[in-house]
């Protein structure tokens, strides 16, 4: 009967590179049959990303279109408020001074009628 021969340190080492050669061809002849639908693929990825990152960018300056269009409003209803605020402040002042002048004609003419009383009765005593 024949011995059985251990593979030597050398000859597992030759036989494991002719593995990874036979790997390696295998993967090249894979990738070179795959070729045109892998670059198709990667055009389409660049196409689908180079249209995800302008969404972004327009999605990006509809905000900042949105942010000053509300900043604007914001602005002009501060000035709108500050508006109404003046305007009844000065209708307040108007409505006040309107009372003054209502309050002095009434204290005038109570006046005229109670010298006008005066004078009447001071006529009758004569």
């Amino acid at each position: 009967m024949k011995q059985f021969k251990q593979p030597t340190l050398a000859d597992r080492r030759d036989m494991a590179a002719k593995a990874r050669q036979a790997e390696r061809e295998k993967a090249l002849a894979k990738a070179a049959a795959n070729a045109p639908k892998v670059a198709e693929q990667q055009k389409a990825r660049r196409a689908a990303s180079e249209a995800r990152e302008v969404r972004a960018a327009q999605r990006k300056i509809e905000k900042q279109e949105a942010a000053a269009h509300q900043a604007r409003a914001a602005e002009a209803e501060r000035a709108k408020q500050a508006a109404a605020l003046k305007a009844e402040q000065e209708a307040r002042t108007r409505a006040e001074a309107e009372k003054v002048l209502r309050e002095e004609a009434l204290k005038a003419r109570q006046k005229a009628d109670r010298d006008a009383r005066y004078a009447a009765r001071k006529a009758r005593r004569k």
